[in-house]
């Protein structure tokens, strides 16, 4: 072949990724340039909610520990200590650079595991150490989340969030699976101040993925973007209740908050009985409720990696945001007419499945691209305070209709009629974004 018969090549063509690689950058829907950060993202998950789960199923039999009967003043409890703290988060947001905040919350919280591993160890029976240990890790898991939502929403712009949130939220339920597992599998080797440690630990490992995260957003930062980072957010400890009672479109979105908490809750008492009469001991507690965690973050994994990409292609984040609420509310009218614990473990499995992979990754698409102010301190406002405010609210409420009606029929149907309106606020939400001025 002649060189003017020779084909021409393109030198601005990017070149086509083969072998391993190009299955990994095909698998997570990625960029060349995006694989280690969409790995790093999904790896600071992984040990984020290892870390969590591996304490939740403590929790929840610290929960029963406390009384079944007490469930809804835990709840209560767990709302004023966010009242409180969400300002001490805003004052911290004000003083320290977006680049450190992740360090500065997660290292607080490590410490705190260690204080309570001391705890444990001088009283182990103490059904106070139980109750205070049931509201701080409540408070510590919408925390950590929150703020690690907050940084991808920084770190990735819109179109990258739409193509990769899928993915790294997949690493969440990599994590609630091997958290739960690990901890039925050692609570009675390392007992659970051993535990507490192994979660400390894990949380300093997400810190170390925060810092390759930002790393690689700094090589494609332009100068003003890195001298943003080096700041800290401007505002004042209540300016993220300010920026949603201004905004319609927030004040909806904390309605959806709500609504999704109310679901919960009125299934998560409901589970808390049925857990206490049938295990009566903490560790038989741990070990039921770290199975069930294990099961719903497995079937979440499958969701995440074989169907929400190709979901939210089709439907889009209105789907994401509106497809659950009508599942669950199909499945109260289920548990109104056979009101037995094998649908109620259903119905509070497809939420907890639709929360983590499908409702989760809809509602951050919708903080990126915004000001800063709404993604670091709206938004923590409704991820922690209206979020424990729903489950306050929808606790009592799931306490006093029980207490007047002895029957889960009647919360049943109250909880479907709430779940369709759920439903419908998501579709709405979805169908118009937050406005980039929000």
């Amino acid at each position: 072949m002649t060189c003017e018969n020779a084909p021409h090549v393109d030198p601005q063509a990017p070149v086509p990724v083969t072998g391993w690689r190009g299955w990994l950058i095909r698998a997570i829907n990625a960029q060349p340039d995006e694989v280690a950060a969409v790995l790093w993202g999904c790896g600071l998950f992984f040990f984020l909610f290892t870390s969590y789960a591996i304490l939740r199923p403590v929790r929840d039999a610290m929960g029963i520990a406390g009384g079944v009967r007490n469930l809804q003043w835990l709840f209560s409890a767990t709302f004023v200590v966010m009242l409180v703290a969400i300002p001490l988060h805003g004052w911290l947001n004000a003083h320290v650079p977006r680049a450190r905040f992740i360090d500065w919350v997660y290292g607080f919280f490590a410490l705190n595991m260690f204080a309570f591993a001391a705890l444990l160890s001088l009283w182990p029976a103490s059904p106070w150490v139980a109750r205070v240990f049931f509201v701080w890790l409540s408070v510590f898991n919408l925390f950590v989340v929150s703020v690690a939502w907050s940084l991808m929403a920084d770190i990735f712009d819109t179109e990258q969030a739409k193509r990769v949130f899928g993915f790294i939220a997949g690493g969440a339920s990599i994590g609630g699976v091997t958290g739960p597992l690990f901890g039925a599998a050692m609570v009675s080797v390392l007992s659970v101040r051993g535990l507490l440690v192994v979660s400390a630990l894990l949380l300093g490992a997400a810190v170390y993925a925060k810092a390759r995260l930002l790393a690689w957003r700094a090589g494609r930062d332009t100068v003003q973007q890195a001298q943003s980072r080096r700041r800290p957010v401007a505002g004042n400890p209540f300016t993220g209740f300010s920026l949603v009672a201004r905004s319609p479109y927030l004040l909806c979105l904390g309605a959806f908050v709500i609504l999704l908490t109310t679901a919960s809750t009125f299934l998560y008492f409901e589970q808390a009985r049925l857990v206490a009469s049938t295990f009566p001991t903490r560790n038989a507690q741990v070990r039921v409720f770290s199975i069930i965690d294990g099961v719903v973050q497995a079937v979440s994994l499958i969701c995440q990696v074989f169907l929400v990409g190709r979901f939210a292609r089709r439907f889009g984040v209105t789907g994401l945001l509106s497809a659950i609420p009508l599942l669950v509310g199909a499945g109260f009218l289920v548990l109104a007419i056979w009101p037995v614990f094998a649908v109620v473990a259903a119905v509070m499995g497809i939420r907890r499945v639709g929360e983590y992979a499908f409702i989760r990754p809809g509602r951050e698409i919708l903080f990126t691209g915004v000001a800063e102010d709404v993604r670091y301190r709206a938004k923590s406002f409704l991820d922690t305070v209206v979020y424990r405010g729903g489950d306050a609210l929808s606790g009592w409420a799931s306490a006093t209709l029980i207490s007047f009606t002895q029957s889960l029929t009647a919360v049943s149907l109250v909880g479907a009629v709430l779940a369709f309106a759920w439903a419908a606020l998501g579709y709405a939400l979805g169908r118009r974004p937050i406005a980039r001025t929000e």
